[in-house]
């Protein structure tokens, strides 16, 4: 097969043998299954900004702290520099989550490194070598519902508890393994403490694997796990162990704004982004 331009330089410093084939084409991503001496690897090729169809980045990357000052400006005036620094910070995000996050027991590819917006890691695969099917193509019993779930609540509870959030969590972005799932694609991880829209991403994330599970499992879908692990992490009350139940109790008084704001805030985003996409063209 043809060699992606981008694995080219890889190959050619040694850090990758072979490319054996395509594996997926996502929105922010092109990923093949390439061989790194004795190991198979996957090397996720990471789309220019024009050509991604992630929308409203600029909500994810709230509050990503950037230590050279001279960067950060340039990020802030959004230059032809600031632009490839932004793009940089977007990739090492995921880089950077993944390390994080396999340091306290949650499941994800292994990295290997990241080598001019190509990704090396770890492919997850079957006990008989096969690629892991995404979890939207697996069927379960009620059973291994309810267990995979408690696994994945388990695992967003010990990544709030290190200040992360995924941002699009979905049957899409996890795989299934003879060992239980895998949380895969992290360039949009949010940091709790400093994005805004932390606990948005954080209650759709939850939201949206529970109702998932709740196909095989219907007794998940009345439950009210992100409110729940939400109101333990503000009120300084969670921990990667704590025992959740599923149950939470409204305040009265609470007004729930915070999804009309961000509304708001999304088109503001978007309208923004269109009016940059024709200055361009």
């Amino acid at each position: 097969m043809k060699i992606p331009k981008r694995i080219l330089p890889l190959i050619e410093e040694g850090l990758v043998d072979e490319v054996i084939r395509p594996l997926m084409s996502g929105k922010e991503a092109d990923v093949y299954v390439v061989r790194c001496g004795s190991e198979v690897r996957c090397a996720k090729i990471y789309k220019e900004v024009y050509k991604r169809s992630f929308k409203q980045a600029v909500l994810y990357q709230e509050g990503r702290k950037v230590r050279n000052s001279r960067r950060a400006r340039a990020m802030e005036k959004g230059s032809k520099f600031g632009r490839n620094e932004q793009e940089q910070a977007w990739q090492n995000a995921e880089v950077d989550a993944l390390y994080r996050l396999a340091d306290i027991d949650v499941r994800v590819p292994r990295p290997y490194g990241c080598f001019d917006g190509v990704l090396i890691m770890e492919l997850i695969t079957d006990d008989e070598g096969q690629v892991a099917p995404r979890l939207n193509d697996v069927s379960m019993s009620t059973e291994q519902a309810l267990e995979d779930h408690a696994i994945m609540m388990r695992y967003v509870t010990r990544m709030l508890c290190t200040g992360l959030v995924h941002g699009d969590l979905s049957e899409f972005n996890v795989l299934v393994d003879d060992y239980g799932p895998v949380i895969i694609d992290l360039p949009q991880a949010v940091d709790s403490t400093a994005n805004n829209n932390a606990r948005h991403f954080f209650e759709r994330d939850v939201n949206k694997i529970t109702e998932y599970y709740g196909l095989y499992a219907p007794e998940l879908l009345a439950t009210r796990y992100a409110r729940e692990i939400w109101a333990l992490y503000e009120a300084g009350d969670l921990h990667p162990e704590i025992e959740l139940t599923g149950c939470f109790e409204e305040s009265a008084q609470t007004a729930d704004v915070d999804s009309v704001l961000l509304e708001i805030k999304a088109a503001m985003v978007e309208e923004m982004e269109r009016q940059e996409r024709m200055r361009q063209a």
